[in-house]
């Protein structure tokens, strides 16, 4: 039986490319998107198109994950439609570049409110199909930069992304019993197949950031030259969208909590592996073993 899925922040990127690869498996997939019929029409459209010529289910979804009441109906339209929901990925993230301190504390607000808030939003809408059916599989998109080497002025998004990664460990425990599996993804860099860079913000304080750039001068160039240097000539961003539709057709069960696909090798893998085995061992000391597997649906 095929899968309902739904991907927030699906318009481009990781999103987009994870949604065709989920809708050729022979999955429903709804890509939620913002502003389905302004800024993403044409996303929209490239979507439908893709849907038609392939002879795939792939829907686009106005979804604004900002949004609780947009969040809360994207989800009501899913199970109106289907009746249930068996893949929620959490994509949907925004990057910032620049200097740490030349950031306001809005902005950093802001930037928590879609890295973070986000999927605590959409949880809180899908979550309770999910946990009432007995099964189900969140996927949350991390990012090497929450434990790998991390160069500077992209602080901002890197806390914002080891902030979300710690939200998907602890949610992993607490829906083990549920039925409910939890799969972490981490990519690496990749300056190919993506627009994180193309589109990221930058700080408010322009005086800030000058004085930096005294010290810093073209730092963001240096870092982005650097890493397309490291990454191997054929990476690109679809490793990541191929590894979660393998990820989706696994048997229940059988899905990995945590996988990597970082090119460029930044040393993340090697810190989650101990924070993951310390994980495991501090929750069977406490005899919280069995939240290190997913209950069955018919517990």
């Amino acid at each position: 039986m095929s899968n309902i899925v739904l991907i927030t922040g699906a318009s481009s990127g990781f999103g987009a490319l994870t949604a065709r690869a989920l809708a050729d498996q022979g999955n429903t997939v709804y890509a939620g998107m913002r502003q389905t019929t302004t800024r993403n029409a044409p996303q929209v459209q490239a979507a439908a198109a893709y849907s038609e010529d392939h002879g795939v289910d792939l829907r686009p979804l106005e979804l604004d994950v900002n949004s609780q009441e947009s969040v809360n109906a994207a989800i009501n339209q899913v199970i109106d439609e289907h009746g249930r929901i068996d893949v929620l990925i959490h994509n949907a993230g925004h990057m910032v570049t620049g200097p740490a301190e030349a950031f306001t504390p809005e902005q950093l607000a802001e930037l928590y409110d879609v890295n973070v808030l986000s999927t605590q939003r959409v949880n809180r809408a899908a979550l309770p199909h999910l946990r009432a059916a007995g099964k189900g599989l969140v996927i949350w998109v991390s990012s090497s930069s929450g434990k790998g080497g991390t160069p500077p002025y992209l602080a901002p998004y890197f806390a914002a992304k080891a902030a979300m990664d710690s939200l998907a460990v602890s949610y992993a425990a607490e829906l083990a019993r549920w039925g409910v599996e939890t799969s972490i993804v981490v990519p690496g860099s990749f300056t190919s197949g993506t627009n994180h860079f193309a589109h990221s913000g930058h700080p408010a304080d322009h005086s800030v950031e000058a004085e930096y750039e005294t010290k810093y001068p073209g730092l963001m160039d240096q870092v982005a030259k650097k890493l397309a240097e490291l990454a191997p000539q054929d990476a690109d961003a679809s490793m990541v969208s191929g590894e979660i539709a393998r990820i989706v057709a696994l048997p229940a069960g059988q899905r990995p909590y945590r996988v990597h696909i970082d090119p460029a090798g930044d040393g993340s893998e090697e810190v989650s592996n101990l924070a993951d085995r310390v994980r495991h061992d501090f929750l069977t000391r406490v005899g919280l073993a069995d939240l290190l597997t997913v209950r069955s649906a018919d517990r």
